[in-house]
């Protein structure tokens, strides 16, 4: 299967239809003892979602391996097609591309996020109370003024949304097997920066400088007096995702590091800034141009992550609210799915499978009665690889043709 999968070109067919893929990001729960047992899907009133259900095929996918619990980058990767395992992107490649940063050769990327420490150099809030993105622009403006070079490597700065930033070493013999500095929790301390091998050891020593400076210059601020790095990589080559399937493709996502890995595949990536209810504006305008349409819904990951089960549920009611909207374009395919999940319980990307709800006349048998985890356990697609999506997707488009004779 994964041969085929991998070579899904040789079986495409040219055709008009339209596919939409809607990325709930972090969409999948996990009962909730303090909520009746119920996870955020159960306990959403969600009528337009539950009505689309009774004529959709439904399922449980796994993003990556049983038991793995993945990060939005492969969890997007297996989303387009590609096996995460065999194809690694790093978060700091991707943030950099998200925010319109041009990676050269031998660039380093690294995703950054402002935080708190207290005086003891504990980390108390990973994301500094979520400054607002204007606060995150004076502070990398005021870093990249102060701190330019370290000796050979350049070092450029980019705000994103909130309390992220991108930042990218650019020099010679440097290596990106380094280990992150961000804890990933509160109450422990950064981690040093360290190299795994010799020209990573170059690298970890530069950021080791960065981050002295930085936090010299930042540790007077009130929530933003700290620095926590990960992901650090180089950009790879890959197939580009329009040459793969055949298709014209959009990517229409408000937060960079979703507009980075769309890029990076050879998405069309527009800016759009608001909410939900502007991506979906902007899916109308260019529906007559694409064929292939991402689109990406940050909150309920968000929601999940600081874990506010009510906040989970009322961003699951508000896309179901505005469902009819993309209904009203009439897609011959349409997924609605999570790249991962995101258990409020847990307050976490988890291992734990994403529902799965797939509409097209030919998409097989729908089953369910809601769109849950529950009814998608049962559903006709079963529990299948999150990089199958795609073929079924081209299938339901009829845009495959037969293997073999």
């Amino acid at each position: 299967m994964g041969n085929i999968l991998n070579n899904l070109k040789s079986l495409t067919k040219k055709s008009k239809s339209k596919m939409v893929l809607c990325v709930v990001d972090g969409l999948g729960g996990i009962p909730h003892p303090d909520f009746g047992g119920k996870t955020e899907l159960e306990a959403a009133r969600t009528p337009n979602l539950d009505a689309l259900a009774q004529k959709s095929t439904l399922g449980l996918m796994v993003p990556v391996q049983y038991g793995v619990t993945p990060g939005s980058g492969p969890g997007h990767i297996a989303l387009f097609g590609y096996d995460p395992e065999e194809l690694v992107i790093g978060r700091g490649v991707l943030e950099a591309l998200g925010v319109g940063m041009e990676l050269q050769e031998g660039d380093i990327a690294a995703r950054a996020n402002f935080a708190t420490k207290n005086a003891e150099g504990i980390i108390t809030d990973r994301r500094a109370g979520r400054i607002s993105t204007e606060e995150c622009q004076r502070l990398v403006q005021r870093l990249q003024e102060s701190i330019q070079t370290i000796e050979d490597v350049e070092i450029l700065l980019k705000a994103g949304k909130e309390h992220r930033f991108v930042m990218v070493l650019r020099g010679k013999d440097l290596g990106d097997n380094l280990q992150d500095t961000d804890p990933q929790k509160e109450g422990l301390p950064p981690y040093e920066p360290k190299g795994f091998d010799t020209l990573s050891e170059k690298t970890a020593y530069i950021v080791k400088r960065f981050l002295e400076k930085a936090e010299g210059i930042i540790e007077s601020e009130p929530r933003a007096n700290a620095i926590l790095l990960r992901g650090f990589s180089k950009s790879p080559t890959l197939e580009k995702f329009p040459e793969r399937y055949g298709v014209r493709a959009l990517a229409i996502a408000i937060y960079p590091m979703y507009k980075g890995i769309a890029r990076l595949f050879g998405f069309d990536t527009p800016d759009v800034e608001g909410d939900l209810r502007n991506e979906i504006e902007l899916l109308k305008s260019q529906w007559q141009e694409y064929d292939f349409f991402f689109l990406h819904y940050k909150d309920t990951d968000k929601a999940g992550e600081d874990g506010d089960f009510s906040r989970k549920v009322e961003c699951i009611e508000y896309f179901d609210s505005l469902l009819p909207e993309i209904l009203s374009l009439s897609p011959d395919v349409l997924v609605i799915t999570g790249d991962h999940s995101t258990p409020s319980l847990l307050r976490g990307h988890s291992w734990h499978p994403s529902p799965v709800l797939l509409y097209s006349p030919y998409g097989g048998v729908p089953t369910g009665t809601r769109f849950t985890e529950r009814e998608c356990a049962s559903g006709y697609l079963g529990h299948f690889p999150a990089k199958a999506l795609m073929s079924l997707m081209l299938a339901s488009a009829l845009r495959l043709g037969k293997f073999g004779a």
